[in-house]
């Protein structure tokens, strides 16, 4: 005998673009998304039975989808996400959780001889904004926010030395490397009530994503590390401190390689150690650090 254990549906990659126009100053601001939402509730029978009678059609949630994005803010991403995710719970009483995931794909505005445009933007990078919105019913919502795709490199400033040295060690100690890497960060909030409750704190999205942000690339800059574990643990200990409604702070950072090239077989050439000018940059393998830092006496919510 089966039975069913767990079931989510919905629609994935609804990729979203708003624009709005200040009608004033003639000034444009663009936003583009890719959204997924997910419905969880009483649909056992449309996996068990055949019964589409519980379905609430991905097209419906496509459509939904388009409308609340024009009719309701898309920015702060997080309350944009809170909204839809109150909507299918109190629209659909079979509906109880609804999980929402906002990819918010960077747009910059360009600087024309010296001038921010009015309507123009670049695209600088893969980097995203991202939001995890978790609405349910009865309990509240939980959102986790984060940064995708930001990659850094610093030329200097790294070291990597005592670690565990055994028979399967081949890697060298270092007190000065190449340090690059891809950043994930992600903060998870407290809980919040509903949907005036995400209002009722909504200058407080914009800036934790700034001090995200800035901490990231201040501390990576800045810090002379001794590893990626203590760096990003650094990164942490600041978000925590600095945004008093962040609960956890988890980061996932892979060590991109860039390896000395021995050239010495070429008429003695020296390109390793302190003469090492040229590089060869790695796809794989590499390193991946991962770790959440939570304030004192909680744990992460899973």
């Amino acid at each position: 005998m089966a039975s069913l254990a767990a079931a989510r549906y919905g629609k994935d990659n609804v990729r979203v673009y708003k624009v709005h126009r200040d009608e004033k100053t003639g000034v444009q601001t663009v936003v583009e998304m890719t959204v997924c939402v997910l419905l969880e509730g009483e649909i056992d029978t449309s996996y068990t039975k055949a019964d589409n009678s519980v379905v609430v059609a991905t097209d419906s949630i496509k459509n939904t989808i388009y409308i609340t994005a024009k009719q309701q803010p898309v920015t702060p991403p997080e309350l944009f996400g809170s909204i839809l995710g109150s909507h299918f719970i109190e629209k659909y009483p079979h509906i109880h959780v609804a999980h929402v995931n906002i990819i918010t794909h960077r747009w910059v505005r360009m600087t024309i001889d010296g001038k921010a445009h009015p309507h123009s933007f670049l695209k600088d990078s893969p980097e995203t904004r991202n939001v995890q919105v978790d609405v349910t019913e009865g309990k509240g919502i939980d959102i986790t926010s984060s940064i995708n795709g930001l990659t850094v490199l610093k030329s200097t400033g790294s070291q990597f030395w005592g670690f565990v040295r055994d028979e399967f060690t081949t890697l060298k100690e270092t007190w000065d490397r190449i340090l690059s890497t891809q950043v994930d960060a992600k903060w998870q909030w407290r809980r919040f009530n509903d949907v005036q409750h995400v209002k009722a704190n909504l200058d407080k999205f914009d800036g934790a994503w700034e001090t995200a942000r800035n901490t990231t690339l201040k501390t990576f800059a800045e810090d002379n590390s001794a590893s990626v574990q203590a760096t990003m643990y650094k990164m942490s200990e600041q978000i925590l401190a600095a945004v008093p409604l962040v609960e956890t702070v988890e980061y996932a950072l892979p060590n991109i390689h860039y390896f000395e090239i021995d050239l010495s077989w070429h008429k003695g050439l020296k390109n390793t150690g302190k003469d090492a000018e040229v590089y060869a940059p790695q796809s794989g393998p590499n390193g991946l650090i991962k770790c959440t830092v939570a304030r004192s006496g909680q744990k992460a919510r899973l």
